[in-house]
């Protein structure tokens, strides 16, 4: 399924002037596609996913949801996605099994039917054997692996991830992603995955949005090459890596320069933040 975001501008209420969080973002996130958003601190990024997850509606703007398969059919915001957060809302007194199955439970499914999907997940993001353990007995890598596999279990189209593994240490991040990816191959689900890392931008995604600071819109899209991650090497060594990360800094550098001014010129009493210039962001498509 496309998620085809359209003019959305979000204003946020403030107490001394009004907050343009997002400005006119336009972009078609592809079906089946790995689409990574990437911006400085406060440019929107988590604003626009919970846009599109139904979860905030717009000031302005629409999001589409297009199945090719149906085309004539109207997908509300939501219905075909499914969150992943950093914070993982995990249940502490449920297990391991119980926790993935909880999508399932809701939405009626028999007890032995749900646990039996659960447990295929569980097995999936490498959690055999702790099926019946609490979250409190699990390391932070392994209660992410649990949160990944309470999306997946629901099995949506579309998954949207607001930087699932940013509390993570490197370690265990790295191998989180090489995870993700795996899963991704065989299910191709349409992902939109929220970071503020370069690295991890380059390593998971198709296509890299850079986006401005606030007010938020899409700056450039960076490609990455499909015969980048065909690869045997680790590709975080290989110069075209670093030639993409170096690429997509120089995009960032003076929005991430721009977001930090923003913050103190609000520390120092509310200054607003830049008005809206169509010229700074570039509307993308396709």
């Amino acid at each position: 399924m496309d998620v085809i975001v359209e003019e959305i501008t979000q204003v946020w209420a403030g107490s001394r002037a009004d907050i343009v969080a997002l400005d006119r973002f336009t972009h078609r996130f592809a079906s089946r596609r790995f689409s990574c958003l990437l911006g400085p601190s406060g440019c929107g990024k988590s604003t626009l996913l919970q846009i599109v997850g139904g979860l905030e509606p717009a000031t302005r703007g629409t999001v589409r949801i297009a199945d090719a398969a149906r085309p004539g059919e109207a997908r509300a915001p939501g219905a075909d996605s499914v969150m992943v957060w950093q914070g993982l809302n995990l249940f502490p007194w449920r297990s391991v099994l119980d926790n993935v199955a909880f999508g399932l439970e809701v939405h009626g499914m028999p007890k032995r039917e749900r646990h039996e999907r659960a447990r295929a997940l569980v097995a999936s993001v490498g959690l055999a054997g702790f099926e019946h353990h609490l979250p409190g007995q699990l390391s932070g890598g392994m209660r992410q692996r649990v949160a990944l596999a309470r999306a997946l279990v629901l099995e949506r189209p579309i998954l949207l991830m607001d930087e699932p593994f940013a509390a993570l240490d490197a370690q265990t991040r790295e191998s989180l992603q090489d995870e993700l990816l795996r899963i991704w191959e065989t299910s191709r689900t349409t992902i939109l995955f929220i970071t503020h890392g370069i690295d991890e931008a380059v390593y998971l995604g198709q296509r890299v949005a850079v986006m401005t600071s606030r007010p938020g819109r899409i700056k450039r899209i960076v490609e990455i090459p499909s015969e980048f991650r065909q690869r045997q090497e680790d590709v975080r060594s290989t110069a075209e890596f670093g030639q993409l990360r170096h690429q997509i800094w120089a995009l960032l550098h003076d929005e991430v320069l721009e977001a930090e001014q923003q913050y103190r010129a609000k520390k120092l009493g509310g200054a607003q933040p830049r008005p809206a210039a169509p010229e700074r962001g570039v509307s993308a498509h396709g």
